[in-house]
């Protein structure tokens, strides 16, 4: 059984397609015991719709659901927070508003470009790409207030059948950002959301997934990241068995920002 999706995005979000009751009602028709919604928190220069999300409305409608699907379905309160560290004020001020049960902290634009512009992946090499997306990502960890990172390796959603994907290249840099999550007790969000698309990868891939584990790592979240209500836990049975194969026994679970370890 697929113990809970934790990313997951509703028609709050700028880019999402369906009501969180359509995406609870999904997560109920499959078997999902818990599930998190993760609007995207969006304030850099180069969104195309920042400060779409608002709180409270939207909390209020999980506090709705709550009540609606009570024995059902738990529904945790997430956000996704895009390059929180270069916007430190309004992604702290954004978590005052409403009660969140978690924070997943990503990483969308490097500089001016958009990890899911194919024009930056077929004017850029590989290396030029993936080492400044790591370097974002360490940059991110070293000061955002989070719990968990997410989607690892995005840009290879994009760009791995534009230029291919070796982890292996890029090795130290992936070492050093897992060993920053292990440090600050963060978890991983393996995000099945590429292996809906053409590059066929899960993110992390599962070799990191390896690393994280050899070095001690145990947190992870599963995350669909769903836009619609028919992406609910898509692929999660994938992503829970790459998490099991890496040798990873745990899911994490979060309420109001504290970490349980749930076994699989």
């Amino acid at each position: 059984m697929i113990p809970l999706d934790y990313h997951m995005h509703s028609s709050f979000s700028e880019d999402g397609a369906s009501s969180p009751e359509k995406m609870c009602h999904q997560a109920i028709k499959l078997g999902l015991p818990e599930i998190g919604f993760t609007e995207h928190w969006d304030v850099g220069p180069f969104e195309k719709n920042p400060r779409f999300f608002q709180p409270e409305p939207w909390y209020a409608e999980l506090e709705r659901l709550r009540d609606l699907f009570a024995g059902k379905l738990t529904i945790r309160a997430g956000i996704e927070v895009a390059e929180p560290h270069l916007y430190p004020q309004p992604a702290a001020e954004v978590l005052t508003r409403t009660p969140f049960d978690y924070v997943l902290g990503s990483v969308h634009f490097v500089g001016p470009h958009f990890m899911f512009d194919e024009a930056y992946f077929r004017t850029h090499t590989a290396d030029e790409v993936y080492l400044a997306y790591f370097a974002e990502v360490e940059t991110l960890l070293q000061t955002a207030d989070l719990d968990i990172l997410a989607h690892l390796d995005l840009p290879v959603r994009t760009a791995k059948p534009i230029f291919g994907y070796d982890p292996t290249r890029y090795k130290d840099q992936i070492r050093c950002i897992l060993r920053m999550v292990i440090e600050r007790n963060l978890a991983l969000d393996v995000n099945a959301a590429g292996l809906r698309k053409t590059a066929q990868n899960l993110m992390p891939d599962p070799l990191i997934l390896k690393w994280y584990a050899e070095m001690g790592g145990e947190r992870i979240t599963l995350g669909s990241d769903a836009h619609a209500a028919s992406q609910v836990g898509l692929h999660l049975d994938a992503a829970l068995e790459a998490v099991r194969a890496a040798g990873i026994s745990h899911v994490t679970q979060f309420e109001r920002r504290q970490a349980h370890l749930i076994s699989l």
